[in-house]
């Protein structure tokens, strides 16, 4: 059985995404943004769709590439709901973690933000 083509005529609504040339640290459709970050804290994926990367971190260097790509991982897990946060809680896979002054509590137990300890953090 064949099918037939519609006559309507459709505009693409495709954007194009590009690199920022005047910043290594640029990810398509990412606005990565440099910051002076807490001590210990390398990058921060925000559920805005930014990313911060800590301006101690040396532009171009394979440091910077391991915490752009780090940070992705939660950017993606965010755009798809697996992963979820406010100002009191961490929601994985639809379970709920409270969350104070920068430590998580999982398993009973508090862990500081960005532990390998938690499930998200594990890539």
């Amino acid at each position: 059985m064949g099918f037939k083509l519609g006559k309507e005529s459709r505009t693409s609504n495709k954007q194009t995404m590009s690199f920022d040339k005047s910043d290594d640290a640029s990810v398509p459709g990412v606005k990565v943004i440099r910051k002076d970050l807490e001590p210990g804290i390398d990058g921060e994926a925000n559920d805005d769709g930014t990313i911060f990367i800590g301006e101690h971190i040396e532009p171009g260097s394979p440091q910077e590439r391991k915490v752009l790509l780090h940070e992705m991982k939660h950017i993606v897990d965010m755009k798809t709901g697996k992963l979820g946060y406010t100002d009191d809680e961490i929601t994985w896979n639809g379970e709920k973690f409270a969350r104070l002054e920068g430590m998580i509590k999982y398993k009973e137990r508090w862990h500081p933000e960005g532990s390998e300890e938690l499930p998200w953090e594990k890539h």
